[in-house]
């Protein structure tokens, strides 16, 4: 049976928590392989990417592979060419594809017509492969993750969404301080709108930029984010060993300030790394559904 990797929400906690310890042994060891030789992962970018392209490539060529980038214009989706046909045709020429895009019924449809595993880069409703890493960053920091306390803190999002699933999958709380909480969210997160009572528990704490990629914002808007920036005078009322996090790109002096992103707390450069690793747990976890 061919696997997908479409959100967290619809893998197992078994799922997630072998993902988890791949991940982390991936990482220790510094795991190269030939699980991929002789094949090819399509990479295709609606929407631009450093973190999750540079992650991709590097991963798939550390497990063998060779990865083939295709950008918005040059394929089409749903507009030179219907999905169906799309991935139907793309099944038959490489062995697994990466699809980052907009809409999520895009890749869910993408998906349907697929014989072969679809990974989903990033779509305005999830970021699940970023949320493996998130979750390896964690375990590695306290070593466990059973009932630690997540904040996230900002404009609620495809980031805040997949976070807050894959804390339920592995048994964290999460707390969600937003003035733009969706509806949704409310039942695999707690909600506080009052930064300051929020952050008090949290172990880590968590943002991400303001304004999504290709999304435009009003001054109300961004007015009523500010009392949720990471900064320094926030941080006092944080537990001292508190780990800070940012998926990047950050806006540093909007929803953080480069102090704290600087900061002995923060290991947002740790989590980025930590993509190329998540990545090829993920890989590997759905090449084996190829290959039995």
């Amino acid at each position: 049976m061919i696997r997908h990797f479409l959100d967290i929400e619809s893998q197992s906690k078994e799922t997630i928590a072998y993902l988890i310890k791949k991940s982390y042994e991936m990482k220790t060891t510094k795991y190269v392989s030939k699980e991929l030789e002789h094949k090819t992962v399509g990479l295709i970018f609606e929407k631009p990417s450093l973190r999750t392209r540079v992650s991709f490539e590097v991963g798939i060529q550390q497990l063998g592979g060779n990865s083939l980038i295709l950008h918005r214009e040059e394929i089409g989706l749903g507009e030179r060419e219907a999905i169906k046909d799309a991935s139907r045709v793309l099944s038959r020429f490489v062995d697994m594809i990466m699809l980052r895009t907009f809409e999520h019924e895009k890749l869910v449809e993408f998906a349907k017509y697929s014989d072969i595993p679809i990974i989903n880069g990033l779509t305005d409703n999830s970021h699940p492969c970023q949320a493996i890493a998130d979750i390896l960053t964690i375990y590695e920091n306290f070593g466990t993750l059973k009932g630690l306390n997540v904040l996230y803190l900002g404009d609620d999002n495809n980031v805040s969404s997949s976070l807050a699933e894959v804390c339920v999958k592995a048994e964290m709380n999460c707390v969600i301080s937003s003035p733009t909480l969706i509806a949704r969210r409310s039942s695999v997160a707690t909600f506080e709108q009052d930064p300051l009572i929020a952050i008090q528990n949290a172990d880590v704490i968590y943002t991400d930029t303001w304004v999504s990629m290709g999304d435009t914002s009003s001054k109300e808007h961004l007015d009523a984010l500010r009392p949720y920036q990471i900064n320094a005078e926030l941080m006092k009322k944080a537990k001292s060993n508190a780990i800070v996090m940012h998926c990047l790109p950050a806006h540093r002096g909007h929803e953080i300030t480069d102090a704290v992103i600087e900061s002995e707390q923060s290991v947002v450069f740790d989590q980025a790394e930590n993509r190329v690793h998540a990545q090829k747990a993920i890989m590997h976890y759905l090449i084996s559904s190829i290959q039995t």
